[in-house]
């Protein structure tokens, strides 16, 4: 193991002496068909037994993706909004999910994503929405339990009771603001040490890891090939499927 990673394995080391186990799960964002880097995630994740949930967007979306993942037991879909379409004003920032349009225009769409990607994906389907850009018009939540959602899942610490229960994500590996590519491995280590210093504190939700397959560049797959070395086997880590996390 490189250096870069001493930290995460200290804090590792930390929780299998205290006999206890961190939970990840692994989320990665806007598949709409197979691509080789589709293909290139699939296989690093399989190799290493770690359950990925795909957030597909329904609207762009169609039978191709649907007959690659059906023989991939390891995957769920989850529904990336509609056709991830932003329509904040300029001076906004991004969302699909706001409350530029009448709600029911909205709540239409979704319920439309849902249907669409649980008629494609029968086996893989689970019903959690993740919003585009990770945001969401609050009010619109409330509805969503009608729609048939059992989660949502945006990105930070979850939020206590309502409407819904939040399945986040909480480590982003893209550098969104700079090169559009992998952060740094040093970065990403101090911020998956510092999610596990506050489980370990008490802080109970599972550790989200947050790609988006389509805009990797070498340092994006070469982090994540790391951190599945480092903890697909470790002990004190547990790398666990979606719809488990649901049922906790």
């Amino acid at each position: 193991m490189r250096m870069s990673w001493e930290p995460l394995r200290r804090e590792l080391d930390r929780w299998q002496a205290a006999g206890r186990v961190a939970r990840f799960w692994l989320r990665d964002d806007d598949a709409v068909e197979p691509t080789p880097d589709l293909e290139r995630l699939l296989a690093l994740s399989g190799e290493n037994a770690i359950p990925l949930t795909l957030a597909v967007i329904p609207g762009l979306t169609g039978e191709a993706l649907a007959a690659r993942l059906a023989e991939e037991a390891a995957v769920t879909v989850a529904v990336h909004g509609w056709c991830h379409t932003n329509h904040a004003g300029p001076e906004r920032k991004k969302q699909e999910l706001g409350g530029e349009r009448p709600s029911e225009v909205v709540l239409g769409e979704l319920r439309q994503g849902l249907q669409l990607l649980k008629r494609l994906h029968p086996a893989r389907f689970l019903p959690v929405l993740v919003p585009p850009w990770n945001r969401i018009d609050a009010g619109l939540i409330p509805a969503l339990p009608e729609l048939a959602f059992a989660a949502l899942s945006v990105y930070g610490r979850a939020k206590l009771g309502g409407p819904i229960p939040f399945l986040n994500t909480h480590v982003d590996i893209i550098d969104w603001h700079g090169t559009r590519g992998g952060r740094s491995e040093e970065e990403l280590v101090a911020e998956l040490v510092a999610e596990l210093g506050d489980r370990f504190a008490g802080n109970e939700e599972p550790i989200g890891l947050l790609t988006h397959h389509l805009v990797h560049d070498e340092v994006a797959w070469d982090f994540l090939s790391a951190l599945f070395a480092a903890t697909a086997l470790h002990p004190a880590v547990r790398w666990l499927p979606a719809a488990a996390l649901l049922k906790a």
